[in-house]
């Protein structure tokens, strides 16, 4: 991967730690982290660990939380999800009430929702009105904290079903949602594993972006490993002004710290 120019410093960088630092327990994540240069850091799902836990952490490293999952049900094993599940909205209220629990603890700057499946197409009007529902109340919940809702679009490769999987989707969602302050999560891997021109998106939709993450493309690695030029995707929103974190939510081909070349050499 060539270098980048000089303006790529300004871009802030966060690591997902429920992907980066496998190797350790997720408590001491927060440590390694912090000793490898990042200064924020973003959660899938925390909430198998106590809030106040994680809070300490952070704490004691100097880290900001940038983004948290509301629980997505049984989505990540194989099933529907809940966000988009019109027969779940009970349970999506429970989950969206649990979040915002640890969302008073951890302050994150956004929260992220997972649509969830839709395998059968008649239904997906009626998903995606109940997704929309969904979202206005997380935004409700969320908005008094000062906390941004945003949601993504998820390939269908790695998740068939997914109801929303490309960019035009994302956009017809969102002006849907064109009253309020949600946002786009844009995930670079998950648009480039569905053939979308990741550069171009960039370049010409950024107002549509509340919060990035990236892994290279095949294999979801660190960048370098697949065929993204992330010297490029980073310049573009340097250049654009993107003042948002960019997450790095890749499984690490070896030990976190030795695949960060990428972040270490050129973008400290």
């Amino acid at each position: 991967m060539s270098a980048p120019s000089q303006n790529t410093h300004s871009l802030r960088f966060a690591a997902n730690l429920s992907l980066l630092y496998p190797e350790l327990p997720f408590l001491q994540r927060f440590a390694a982290a912090a000793a490898d240069g990042f200064q924020a850091i973003e959660i899938q799902f925390p909430y198998d660990t106590p809030a106040e836990a994680i809070r300490a952490e952070l704490d004691a490293h100097q880290l900001t939380c940038v983004l948290i999952n509301v629980p997505a049900g049984d989505l990540m094993s194989g099933g529907r999800g809940l966000a988009c599940v019109p027969e779940r909205q009970d349970d999506y209220r429970q989950a969206l009430a649990q979040c915002v629990a640890y969302a008073r603890v951890l302050k994150p700057q956004r929260v992220n929702v997972l649509a969830g499946r839709c395998p059968e197409p008649d239904q997906r009007d009626f998903c995606l009105t109940t997704l929309e529902a969904n979202l206005r109340l997380t935004e409700q919940a969320l908005k008094p904290l000062g906390i941004q809702t945003v949601f993504e679009a998820i390939n269908t490769l790695d998740m068939p079903g997914f109801l929303v999987s490309t960019f035009a989707g994302s956009a017809h969602l969102l002006e849907r949602l064109s009253d309020t302050d949600i946002r786009l999560q844009f995930d670079i891997y998950h648009m480039a594993m569905m053939k979308e021109p990741v550069l171009r998106l960039l370049e010409t939709s950024l107002e549509m972006i509340g919060h990035i993450q990236f892994a290279d493309c095949p294999g979801r690695h660190e960048p370098g490993t697949g065929t993204l030029d992330f010297a490029q995707l980073f310049q573009c929103l340097s250049e654009k002004g993107y003042d948002g974190y960019v997450s790095a939510e890749y499984r690490p081909a070896g030990t976190t710290s030795d695949g960060l070349a990428w972040f270490k050499s050129s973008y400290q």
